[in-house]
């Protein structure tokens, strides 16, 4: 009995931590690694651990997020861990920067130089965006990014130029999950709404279609589908309405759903199981997301 409250306050800190990086978020990122690395034809043992890299780089990103953000997160957002006080500042610094540099070393262990010449420069953009990227009008751009590049770190033990496609079209989906955030709290105005479900309905079809026959087609077309209506669906009723709530809820459906996308562009690629395996994160997240905001 006398060691329950230590316990207790253990559990009560992985929480906090869990917070400040908002964890379940992460089951969006694998996905951009095993997506780059099948349209390459490198999917393999390797393919995993650079996952594992790319996690901890997103981690440390919202970790340095909260951190750069506590100012205007105590007036916004006041229950966020370091503006509550659960975690203090120092500590979400420390924990960036110990998950950016994981985050390389895993990706260097895994891919050596190649992998290396990746995770460098998407661990730079990350932080760019954190340290003052967001507040520019560069910074959607330089959050798609940070993603279209986590897509070639799966794709650079082989030709990544095979996979600039897909990493372009994960890149216009991140442009738009990140414009639509900047009007989460205040609310935004219809053209910003409108103008994110064009895109989206542009990267629908790009995921969507295939040469490699009926299976791999009508896999990816499925798959495309249901991102559409997942995504597409909350965006229409922000562009109706885009009260702040209604913002949110297309950011979370944004960040939710990309696993879905990254399933159809894998299954693109010609890997019907590993497309399966990576949509399914999808309801997962959105599951998980109900106890732990992704935004």
């Amino acid at each position: 009995m006398g060691d329950e409250p230590g316990k207790w306050g253990v559990t009560m800190r992985l929480r906090d931590l869990v917070d400040l990086v908002r964890a379940p978020a992460a089951l969006s990122v694998p996905g951009d690694v095993v997506a780059g690395a099948a349209a390459a034809r490198v999917l393999g043992p390797r393919t995993p651990a650079l996952a594992g890299a790319s996690v901890c780089l997103y981690w440390a990103g919202m970790a340095a997020n909260d951190w750069a953000d506590r100012g205007v997160d105590a007036q916004e957002r006041p229950e966020r861990p370091i503006p509550s006080g659960r975690v203090s500042p120092r500590l979400a610094l420390g924990i960036a920067a110990g998950l950016t540099a994981a985050g390389v070393a895993a990706a260097g262990l895994a891919g050596g130089r190649r992998a290396l010449a990746v995770a460098a420069p998407l661990a730079g953009a990350v932080w760019a965006y954190d340290l003052g990227g967001k507040d520019t009008v560069a910074g959607p751009a330089l959050m798609a990014a940070c993603r279209g590049l986590d897509v070639l770190l799966g794709a650079s033990a082989g030709r990544v130029r095979s996979a600039v496609p897909a990493a372009l079209t994960v890149a216009a989906h991140t442009y738009t999950v990140t414009a639509l955030s900047r009007h989460e709290v205040q609310g935004g105005d219809r053209q910003v709404a409108t103008a994110t479900l064009a895109t989206t309905a542009a990267v629908t079809l790009a995921a969507g279609a295939s040469r490699g026959g009926v299976r791999r087609g009508g896999l990816a077309a499925l798959l495309a589908g249901w991102y559409a209506a997942q995504y597409g669906g909350v965006q229409a009723r922000a562009a109706a309405d885009p009260a702040a709530a209604r913002m949110r809820a297309a950011v979370a459906a944004g960040i939710t759903g990309l696993p879905v996308l990254q399933g159809a562009l894998v299954a693109r690629a010609g890997n019907a199981a590993g497309a399966l395996a990576v949509a399914a994160a999808a309801p997962l997240g959105r599951r998980l997301a109900r106890r732990v905001s992704p935004t």
